[in-house]
């Protein structure tokens, strides 16, 4: 998975001119004739579509089967034509139910014409075959219809008989090796060949890989990015099938062109995600464009908290809808109503509404913009890396990787930045992909512009590390080049860009995996600070960052006097009341409090223990966990006074008791030994969690008897009542 996103400002998105319309390959009988047409209206809607694909243009992929539909229509038309000249026409039922089924073969022929049209030239190449079977079932579905027609209730004339009989033969007479175009197939035995240089480590000369990639018909930097966007959508959806490794490597030998062939500046424009009210101008694209190129952001589109168009729209207990960070930025700052409304939230419940996204995604590929679902981002590193996993696709991929890294090294700086950029992208997808970046030399690279003035150059570096510090070597590495550290440390402070300073933290998080590095990243100047401030007051998505590598800097036992000093155990008992990040923040806090000065800062926070006692009730298992170790904690080592704190919380009983039945093993050791040093704290009359709570010794656990003996008592804390319990 790349390097998280930024979710509180426009993100800026690649300006694409994606095909007008991508669907899979239509499928043999998905399709119902139309009701309540009949006698000529069906027939004028019949040759209104058999006219319509006449006059669209014809693709170039399967030349020859596009030419061979062409005469069939060219036929049908006038036979449909022919029977419109008789007003009205005249025909049997049996022949309106032909005509009604005759439409479905059009409509299909239509939906195979369209898909052959909006298939990226690659892909149409490699899905050859499946396309000359289309082509051939269509001719078959179709001479099924013309056979059945009882054309003599039609009275046709003398030249519709022949155009019906010409177009009777013409169905049946082709053989199956005629639907397969010879051109196209030693066209695609030449695609093969090149995979095949790639997997012996040779890959083609500049020249033949030029005319190659010519005859398919990518002769641009614009066209071949166009190519790759589009092999990447097909392995995401995985059409049926499909040798998604065949597309991989594909899809990786174009990857090597764009850069290898083509200057890959020219490839896309910059734009940023529009935001409401914005009327804006489109650049037009040689070779085509959008039929609109200006746009205006619908009011219905838009978040009613950023303005920005919705990228994942979300449905709160009020039936309003907004943009998932947008509102959970806006509960996360403590409201409890509905922005637009003003109505009190029933609960945080975020239900996706995937209807307004589709008609948010119609809307940008319309304008030619790339949008992106969550789904699909979190789906696509992983579904690429798992088909690009082949010998050819491996080998170009490391060619790829060497172009980039001499980029990084003699280029220009707006050069330096796209080839950060791509190396970025390439680091996301697959473990050996990471490995060898790395060994070219690339981290050092990196490191150089992550203090640049250019803010995409910097995002885009610091982005690559963080998808290169995945693989576990990778992380020596970066910790062992020269002012790595401090360079990322400075941008977590003064990034450009809210999204270089969120990577930056995500990076030090994945470092902090290592247990020597987490005194190193600790002791860096202004490292927990920012981090502390990035937990207070960054996005969602920067909290969780943050707090994911607090966590981790934690669990080194010399953490805690900097984690004082730095204002980072402040932060995480802030965080213990966001949902987002109270999990991770209690855990930490577990941790740190094993230092009676922490333990000292912690109890003296009035809601601290109120807030653990709340995610032990509500939190995931781990969550619980982490609340009932820090509680622990503060019950060991904070004193008599914090344990009597403790005891005589309103609802302690109900919530130990849950966790000592269901909770893990290790929560319910830590809630058995609460239970035990609240009985022993010293109080003028004992303490009682129930009146007939006893404490299960988890050595026991296994004695059954024992279980069914455990009883626990289901009221409040109420009246103190003497319990008699064991002290060990």
């Amino acid at each position: 998975m790349d390097g998280p996103a930024s979710t509180s400002s426009p993100v800026e998105f690649l300006l694409r001119r994606p095909p007008p319309r991508r669907r899979r390959l239509p499928l043999a009988g998905a399709f119902f004739a139309p009701s309540g047409l009949s006698g000529a209206p069906l027939l004028r809607a019949l040759a209104s579509l058999a006219a319509g694909l006449l006059a669209a243009p014809r693709p170039p992929s399967q030349p020859r089967n596009l030419a061979a539909l062409a005469r069939r229509l060219a036929l049908l038309d006038a036979l449909l034509q022919s029977l419109l000249l008789d007003e009205p026409p005249r025909f049997s039922d049996a022949a309106d139910l032909c005509f009604r089924e005759l439409y479905v073969v059009l409509f299909r022929a239509d939906l195979l014409v369209s898909y052959v049209a909006s298939a990226g030239r690659a892909w149409a190449l490699l899905r050859g075959p499946h396309l000359a079977a289309s082509f051939r079932d269509l001719d078959a579905e179709l001479a099924v219809v013309l056979d059945v027609l009882p054309a003599a209730s039609l009275r046709l004339s003398h030249d519709a008989t022949g155009h019906l009989d010409l177009l009777r033969a013409q169905c049946r007479r082709r053989a199956p090796a005629q639907y397969h175009d010879p051109k196209e197939a030693a066209l695609r035995d030449r695609l093969l060949a090149a995979l095949h240089q790639f997997e012996l480590g040779q890959p083609p000369g500049p020249s033949p890989l030029k005319s190659l990639l010519s005859s398919i018909g990518i002769s641009d930097a614009a066209s071949c990015q166009a190519e790759i966007e589009y092999l990447e959508e097909q392995i995401l959806s995985q059409e049926e099938d499909t040798d998604l490794l065949l597309v991989g490597s594909v899809l990786a030998l174009l990857r090597y062109s764009l850069f290898s062939l083509f200057d890959p500046g020219n490839a896309k424009a910059a734009r940023y995600w529009p935001s409401a009210g914005n009327v804006q101008r489109l650049p037009s694209w040689g070779g085509g464009s959008c039929d609109d190129t200006s746009f205006s952001v619908p009011k219905e589109f838009s978040c009613p908290i950023s303005l920005d168009l919705m990228r994942d729209p979300v449905v709160v207990s009020t039936g309003q809808t907004y943009d998932r960070p947008s509102i959970i930025q806006w509960i996360g700052e403590g409201h409890s109503t509905c922005p637009n409304s003003g109505q009190v939230l029933a609960d945080n419940r975020l239900v996706p509404n995937r209807a307004l996204r589709s008609l948010i995604s119609q809307w940008c590929g319309v304008y030619c913009f790339q949008y992106d679902s969550p789904e699909s981002n979190e789906g696509m590193a992983e579904c690429v890396a798992t088909a690009c996993s082949s010998k050819a696709a491996i080998e170009a991929n490391k060619a790829t990787a060497r172009i980039l890294v001499s980029m990084l090294v003699a280029s220009s700086d707006s050069s330096k930045a796209v080839a950060a950029k791509e190396i970025r992208l390439l680091a996301k997808a697959g473990k050996q992909n990471r490995a060898f970046i790395a060994e070219l030399g690339a981290i050092p690279l990196l490191c150089r512009l992550l203090p640049s003035l250019d803010q995409m150059a910097q995002e885009n570096a610091v982005t690559a590390l963080l998808n290169l510090s995945i693989y576990e070597p990778n992380k020596t590495r970066i910790m062992e080049q020269e002012g790595c550290l401090r360079l990322i440390v400075s941008v977590l402070q003064n990034g450009w860009t809210t999204e270089a300073k969120e990577n930056a933290a995500a990076t030090l998080f994945s470092l902090s995996v290592v247990h020597d590095y987490k005194k190193m990243i600790t002791n860096e100047p202004g490292a927990l600070e920012k981090l502390a401030s990035m937990l207070k007051k960054g996005t969602p998505r920067g909290k969780k960052d943050a707090v994911m590598a607090l966590f981790n800097l934690s669990t080194h036992p010399e953490s805690s006097g900097r984690m004082l000093e730095s204002s980072a155990v402040v932060a995480l008992i802030e965080s213990l009341r966001n949902d987002t990040v109270s999990e991770e923040a209690a855990g930490a806090l577990a941790l740190l409090m094993k230092q009676p000065s922490v333990v000292h800062l912690v109890g003296s926070s009035e809601t601290v223990i109120t807030s653990l006692v709340g995610l032990m009730r509500r939190g995931t298992p781990k969550g619980k966990e982490n609340a009932v170790s820090a509680l622990y904690e503060i019950c060991r080592r904070g004193g008599s006074t914090l344990v009597r704190r403790v005891a005589k919380l309103p609802g302690l009983n109900t919530v130990i008791q849950a966790i000592t039945l269901t909770g893990t093993k290790r929560a319910k050791k830590k809630a058995s030994l609460i239970v035990k040093m609240c009985q022993r704290s010293q109080m003028p009359s004992p303490m009682s969690l129930g009146t007939n709570l006893r404490v299960v010794d988890h050595s026991l656990v296994g004695n059954s008897s024992l279980r069914r003996a455990a009883s626990f008592g289901s009221g409040e804390l109420s009246n103190p009542v003497s319990i008699s319990v064991p002290v060990p």
